[in-house]
């Protein structure tokens, strides 16, 4: 966002750019955006800026301060009947809708947010702020012949598939959203997440989960103009990131650990990950194991939607507790051999599974590849580590 301000310190113009250089330098080369600000550059006293986490964000601020601060050159030649609102409406379950001027004397509205000079730019932004809070879009009071409900876009209200008070949060986030208020949903949501795993509803949990890491991490490249570009809720059946961790050491010697991600179903080398063991000594294998998590998960790398560990109880009372501590929800399974070798025993504890997870550890081919992999990779590092130090040694 930038202001340029005269020398009282009033707004004269308000506006929002993700190259400030570039946007700047446009109102001195003619054109459009030269005419716009050459009738005020003698005005121009100081130039503001403050800086957005996302350009959803710069557009929801824009119409928030220019709403708060009228100026005076953001409405210059402006027809009010041009500009367009975010709508709550008054049904038992509300709906966001957009809006005209001219519209909303006739629609049964109890909230507006606005207004805003691009209704195209605000159709991207709800694309993108439904996909982490979904409500029901109809004007019809149900879900039968409803495709947004069958892609997961409608919660299903009517349908008895969310309850009125989660449908009502929804709603909340969105105004909160709108409001300019996201850390401070954000802090409300880690809030209930951590309260609903300490019930032990890991499902639940895991949904707040989804909704945290997607709001801090809001991709709108569309609203720049890609309308392919428009993000999906982190978590989408279709990107279902699985990571594989094995230990492998020789009498606590020459420790390492490996990371492998999987997504549908196949390896994604670029994402492989190798840990040297640093902090503990002898055979320790579930302390090895914490410690290459709590490293992994101290990097901004992209969360997974379900952790493997090649181990047993011991390994997944460890990492869920872990992970609980260092606020993450994540389902996480412990994978090991049977006494037979043929069948692979799995521990994942009182966590509810979705019925994509399900679906996935059902698969005993999969997981075999997956902790295989994850094997390998292991035991590759592991030897290079060997041969480095029988080397050094012999120097």
């Amino acid at each position: 966002m930038y202001f340029f301000r005269d020398k009282t310190g009033k707004i004269l113009y308000i506006g929002k750019a993700t190259n400030l250089r570039s946007r700047v330098q446009s109102y001195f080369r003619g054109g459009e955006a030269g005419r716009l600000i050459g009738a005020f550059i003698p005005e121009i006293a100081n130039v503001g800026v403050q800086q957005t986490d996302s350009v959803l964000e710069a557009l929801i601020l824009e119409a928030n301060l220019i709403k708060k601060y009228l100026p005076e050159y953001n409405v210059m030649g402006k027809d009010d009947k041009s500009f367009a609102y975010f709508a709550v409406t008054k049904d038992e379950f509300p709906r966001i809708i957009i809006l005209r001027k001219t519209e909303l004397a006739d629609a049964a509205v109890k909230k507006i947010y606005g207004p805003y000079a691009s209704k195209r730019q605000m159709e991207l932004a709800l694309k993108i702020i439904r996909r982490i809070f979904p409500f029901h879009s109809m004007k019809q009071k149900t879900e039968k012949g409803c495709l947004d409900f069958q892609l997961g876009r409608c919660p299903g209200p009517y349908a008895g598939a969310i309850t009125k008070t989660d449908y009502l949060k929804n709603i909340r986030g969105i105004r909160m959203i709108l409001e300019g208020k996201k850390n401070t949903l954000l802090k409300q949501l880690e809030k209930e997440m951590k309260a609903v795993a300490k019930k032990n509803d890991f499902e639940k949990a895991a949904e707040l989960r989804n909704k945290v890491v997607a709001l801090k991490h809001i991709q709108d490249v569309s609203l720049l103009g890609r309308d392919e570009a428009v993000p999906r809720l982190y978590g989408g059946v279709d990107a279902l990131r699985i990571e594989a961790y094995d230990i492998s050491n020789i009498s606590g010697q020459h420790a390492v650990g490996s990371m492998v991600v999987f997504k549908n179903n196949h390896p994604d080398k670029s994402q492989y990950r190798k840990f040297k063991i640093k902090t503990v000594v002898g055979s320790d294998d579930v302390g090895m194991m914490r410690e290459v998590l709590l490293r992994r998960f101290k990097n901004e790398w992209a969360q997974p939607d379900l952790i493997l560990l090649d181990g047993g109880k011991g390994h997944l009372n460890m990492a869920q507790k872990l992970l609980l501590d260092l606020g993450l929800i994540i389902p996480t399974v412990a994978v090991a051999k049977g006494p037979t070798r043929k069948k692979l025993d799995l521990y994942s504890g009182n966590y509810k599974l979705s019925k994509d997870i399900n679906n996935i550890l059902s698969d005993q081919n999969l997981l075999a590849r997956i902790m295989g992999e994850a094997h390998r990779f292991a035991i590759s590092y592991h030897r290079k580590v060997r041969r480095k130090s029988l080397f050094i040694d012999k120097a």
